[in-house]
Parts: structure tokens; sequence; C-alpha cells
């Protein structure tokens, strides 16, 4: 199974670990993707910004997309290739330098687009602004739903009425999370409903990101298509941003079990904490899938995993094995790229994992490490 092996590494736990072949499987697709619709990929860096890895991005994609400067500036100097930015507002004494190192400034309101719209063509950059299509797709991840009632992302297009769109070259919208092609279709065809008639005087559209490329049963034929007719009907250029699609089932999390106790079930407390180390779990919220896991019940010995931090609910999930835990076994946590480095915290003083990479032909390379000056320098 993939990821047994890292169980067998000699290496302190815990650490996050990049499969390097992994990786480039998925950029093939993205490159495929790109080759035959026509359009522009770029990563988000929101999910991924293991930039020791971006030379070998920058070989299949278009660039990067930045979420405020400090991505912008890692974008700027560490991937060749396009450099976008979407902020919901850019501060006074942030935008020269957003201009200065991004290719694409996509704006989030009227107010923000007019405030800043006279520096960024003077600068020569490309101006977009990004709409609310107002167009749910997404079915129990109400957090991650910009198109929900009360959303502060994106212009509806009831706000267009009497606005100058001088300087604008393209639409953004972001709709999608972990999502097939077919409900990008489908906001398409709203998007194409509100805000179809401007877009023949545009030079660009962003279908935003949340686009689960490289996922097993994605259909990218549809993806492929949907990109062509549209190109095709608006004479322009498509920007598609996933960040999950880049590095999905790439990377691992590899924890110890240092500790098992009883409370109505075995409880295997583990180095790795959802609350620290992989927030997603409890945010999302969702279940990790481990190395040799299965469902409750599926199996014979049923562990409950939870982390070594003083919250109650940093629980991992319920896992059931062939076998019994033990204490000094090591756990493979499954799609640990995403969503997890950029997000871990030292919460409780708890130590982050390193980082490593796997590479093609084998080698494992320590990329960083961290210590206890990484918890103690955040705050003073």
């Amino acid at each position: 199974m993939a990821g047994e092996k890292y169980k067998d590494l000699d290496i302190k736990t815990p650490y996050y670990i990049l499969d390097e072949s992994a990786l480039l499987d998925n950029l093939k697709v993205l490159k495929r993707v790109m080759d035959e619709s026509g359009c522009h990929i770029l990563l988000a860096q929101k999910c991924f910004s293991m930039f020791s890895v971006y030379p070998l991005i920058s070989k299949y994609i278009s660039g990067v997309t930045a979420s405020g400067l400090y991505e912008a500036k890692l974008g700027h100097e560490e991937m060749d290739g396009e450099n976008h930015v979407f902020c919901p507002v850019y501060l006074d004494d942030e935008i020269d330098e957003v201009i200065e190192i991004c290719d694409h400034i996509i704006f989030n309101s009227f107010n923000q687009f007019n405030k800043h719209r006279a520096k960024v063509i003077e600068g020569g950059k490309s101006i977009g602004l990004r709409v609310n299509p107002q167009c749910s797709t997404q079915v129990g991840h109400d957090i991650y739903d910009p198109c929900a009632s009360g959303s502060r992302l994106g212009i509806t297009r009831d706000k267009f009425d009497n606005q100058p769109l001088n300087g604008v070259d393209g639409l953004h919208f972001h709709t999608l999370c972990e999502q097939n092609s077919d409900d990008l279709a489908t906001t398409l065809v709203a998007f194409e409903a509100k805000f179809g008639d401007l877009l023949h005087d545009l030079k660009w559209v962003n279908f935003g990101g949340g686009h689960h490329i490289t996922r097993s049963d994605y259909d990218i034929e549809l993806l492929i298509k949907l990109i062509k007719d549209f190109k095709l009907k608006y004479n322009l250029d498509v920007y598609l941003e996933p960040g999950e699609a880049v590095a999905l089932n790439a990377g691992y999390l590899v924890g110890t079990v240092h500790d098992i106790v009883q409370n109505d079930m075995d409880i295997a407390i583990v180095d790795t904490s959802a609350a620290c180390h992989m927030p997603d779990v409890i945010e999302m919220p969702y279940r990790p899938n481990i190395v040799g896991g299965g469902e409750v019940g599926e199996k014979e010995f049923v562990y409950r995993f939870g982390g070594a931090t003083c919250l109650a609910g940093d629980i991992i999930g319920d896992y059931s094995f062939d076998k019994p835990i033990n204490i000094g076994d090591k756990i493979v946590l499954c799609d640990m790229a995403i969503y997890s480095m950029v997000k871990n915290n030292t919460f409780n003083g708890m130590p982050l994992p390193s980082i490593l990479i796997e590479h093609i032909d084998g080698t494992i390379e320590v990329v960083k490490e961290f210590g206890y000056s990484d918890f103690k320098n955040r705050l003073s």
C-alpha cells in the first residue's frame, strides 16, 4: 500500500513527507488539460506552498496565484511563470509592492477597484474583478461556500449597475471545493446567465479553484470540453487555479503511538495532532485515511487516535485494524501535503513536524526541521 514504506524510516516523528513521483503524476495530468484545452493552470499557494518543489511544478503549469502580499512575494521569488493575486482588501502600505510583482490583480469590490485602478493601470498590470454567480453546488461544506447567503466574497451582478469597467480585463469566480467538472458545468450556466453579456469585451476569465482534476474519478474529458467551448464562444483566455489537484495524494504525515488508554474504547495517543498538524480534520471536518486502517466494524481491532494537546476534541478519528496497535507503532496519515503544512500551528507548544521529500530516485531529503525557537519566537 502506498505510504506503508514510511513506517520503516529511521527518522524522528512527526514528519510530513512528499512523494515526488506522485506529485509528478499530478502535474502530468494538469499539463495534459492545459495542452488539450488551451487553458492556463496556476498553483493556489494557499493550499500548498512547499517552494522547494516549485522548480519542478513550473515545468508543467503556468504559474501561481496568491491570496495576499506574502504569498505573492513567494510566487514571485520562487516560481517561474505568471503570478496572480486575489485579496478581499489590499492595504495601502502593500498595494505598490503587489502591483510591482503581480501580473493579474483581482479585486473583490468596486470600492477596491476604483481606489486602486489608476495605480494598477499605470503599472501595466491586468485587472480582474471577482464575481459571485450566486450558484451554490456544495453539499455539507458551508464554511467553504462563497455563494452562500451573506458571503463577503465576489461581486453580485446587481452591483454592476452604473459602474464603469474601464481597465477591467477579466472576471474571476471561485465557487467549488473538491468538486468534479459537472459542478463546474452547472456553475458556468449561472455565470453566463449573469455575466455573459460582459465577456465579449474582456481578455480572460478565471474559473477559480476547487477542481479535483487529479482525483481518480474526475471527468477530465468534460473539463476539457467546457474550457474549449468557452474559449471558442467568447474568444478569451481561461485560467484555473487549483491547489489540491497539484499535490493531491502526494503527501503523508507520519507519527508514533506513545500511549494507549481505555475509556469505553482503546484510545491511542500519538505525537501528531489534528488541531496542530492537520487543522482541516477539525475545521472541514473530515476523517483522514490511515495506512492499514479501515472503518469501524470493518476489521477486528478498533482504536481512536488522538493528539497530545490538552484540547479534548483533538481527535483524528476512529479506525479498525487487522492486528492490535502497540505503543511504539508508527501511523501514516494520507493526503497530508494539502491544507496541512500551510495551516499547522504550535498550540500547546506542540512541535512542528519536519518536512521531507522522497525524490523520484528514491532518496529521502530532509527539507526543513523545526525546534523550540519556532514556537518561542512567534509571539515575542
